[in-house]
């Protein structure tokens, strides 16, 4: 613990402003990744050319999602998040369930980022003469997030601020030089076209598309730690489905142009890895030196999002411990930091067993870990958002608080079924969507079920021992 003072169960208060919160969940969306490794491999495996219009469209879905979830946000103020509005909607048995899914989609989100960025660091530090195998630096970043993670929230969001300002600025620096110069062939929007957004196997490129927002969501999870979070918490999310959805949108449209509608395909077609594409797209509009600093931002830019997903996984499990589904050990804050320190340390033991195993089973760390797990974290956070989305039709139908329908009832249930309809569509498509054969097609969406059942089985039991306890999972915290 500390020579400081005493454990506590309650986080650091008053420690994030509206920008800290928005860079913290913007980081977990990572802009650099997504559009160097994102969205690339949407285009080619997905509908090409209309990833741009694919990438509004999930834009505004997530904006009527993010209503209802504002509105409960108003009135459950717990870092729970997800777990706190199921709880308080639900019920408490499916709100354990729905904490249990979130630590497993936020472990696997960030420990699959931990295969990528090891890849990154390996090729980006080989270009200086510096070679050591991918998983060398996967370790150093987890030395280096379990440091972060443990002490104080404000360190991590000053840490984030700058990676997330960096990556977006050279992005947003090669964009306005394709703008500029009318991309390679003009300015046009046929990438919004219906029949570019719902050409190829466009079911796909919408999963990509989810994929490069997950991590959005966190604003509320930083609820005990804002200041003001009835103003603060609800501003973050709106900033963050706008920052991210904009950024995708105009990234994926000038990307296309800087290339070509007609020579997006069989440019990609032709690369080895799709990833190089926005590199290529660097070299050529900002030149050799911006593509360089590029690739380091690139490294940069998931490390960024490693530290936001393990800040948001360790907050899961110290409100989890805090009520009770977990061990009361876990519920606690560091006596100085006033940080999830147990939460933290257990995501970074968690983090270096399972990268250790695919590093001892010989697996890639892109195609197997990186791939594999980061599915398996959205495959859940949608499933969460389902959930979420009923939850909260569930709590205003008793009492509406001044809320109207619109936010309370329409929006989360179109929300709600869009949702639930994306979660059966990779669950039943994962082995497809993955890449993962055999029996791993079906196990790995199958640990979603598993810890749904196992956070069920968690909150009846705490019900059994302390039923005013159970009661009282997901209430405000503040």
């Amino acid at each position: 613990m500390s020579d400081m003072g005493t454990p506590s169960k309650a986080l650091r208060k008053d420690a994030l402003g509206v920008g800290a919160i928005t860079f913290m969940v913007v980081s977990a969306a990572a802009p650099l990744t997504g559009a160097g490794g994102g969205i690339p491999p949407s285009m080619l495996l997905g509908n090409g050319a209309g990833i741009a219009g694919a990438f509004a469209i999930v834009t505004l879905i997530l904006l009527a999602f993010s209503v209802g979830y504002v509105a409960m946000a108003r009135h459950v103020k717990n870092a729970g998040a997800f777990y706190a509005f199921t709880a308080q909607g639900l019920g408490g048995h499916l709100g354990g369930g729905a904490a249990m899914v979130a630590i497993l989609s936020y472990n696997a989100m960030q420990i699959g980022l931990l295969g990528l960025l090891g890849a990154v660091a390996s090729g980006t530090f080989a270009g200086f003469g510096l070679e050591l195998p991918w998983y060398v630096w996967s370790y150093i970043a987890i030395a280096l997030v379990a440091v972060l993670g443990y002490r104080q929230v404000d360190l991590s969001a000053k840490v984030l601020v700058v990676l997330v300002a960096l990556e977006f600025l050279i992005v947003v620096a090669l964009n306005a030089v394709i703008l500029v110069k009318g991309g390679a062939a003009g300015l046009n929007a046929v990438p919004f076209q219906p029949s570019q957004i719902f050409s190829g196997t466009y079911s796909i490129a919408f999963l990509f598309c989810f994929a490069g927002f997950i991590g959005f969501e966190a604003t509320t999870i930083y609820s005990e730690e804002a200041r003001n979070p009835s103003v603060t918490v609800p501003k973050a999310t709106y900033l963050a489905v706008l920052a991210i959805g904009i950024f995708y949108t105009i990234t994926a449209w000038l990307m296309t142009m800087g290339i070509g509608v007609d020579n997006l395909m069989p440019t990609l077609q032709g690369l080895p890895d799709p990833s190089a594409f926005l590199f290529i797209l660097a070299d050529t509009y900002l030149g050799a030196t911006a593509s360089m600093i590029m690739g380091v931002l690139f490294m940069t830019s998931i490390f960024a999002a490693v530290l936001a997903f393990h800040n948001a996984v360790a907050r899961y499990k110290f409100v989890a411990g805090r009520e009770g589904i977990l061990p009361d050990r876990v519920g606690t804050t560091h006596a100085q930091h006033l940080s999830p320190h147990i939460g933290s340390i257990i995501q970074t033991v968690l983090a270096l067993a399972v990268v250790s195993l695919f590093v001892a089973q010989g697996l890639d760390p892109v195609f197997n870990l990186f791939v594999w797990l980061t599915q398996l974290g959205t495959l859940g956070l949608l499933g969460l958002m389902a959930l979420t989305s009923f939850a909260v039709i569930a709590y205003f139908s008793r009492d509406a608080q001044g809320e109207s329908a619109l936010s309370t009832k329409i929006l989360p249930a179109i929300s709600g079924l869009i949702m639930a309809a994306l979660f059966a569509k990779i669950f039943m498509d994962f082995g497809a969507l993955t890449g993962a054969a055999g029996n791993l097609s079906w196990i790995l969406p199958g640990l979603t079920i598993v810890a749904l059942v196992i956070g069920i089985a968690l909150a009846a039991m705490l019900k059994g021992r302390d039923p005013g306890r159970f009661a009282d999972l997901g209430k405000n915290k503040l």
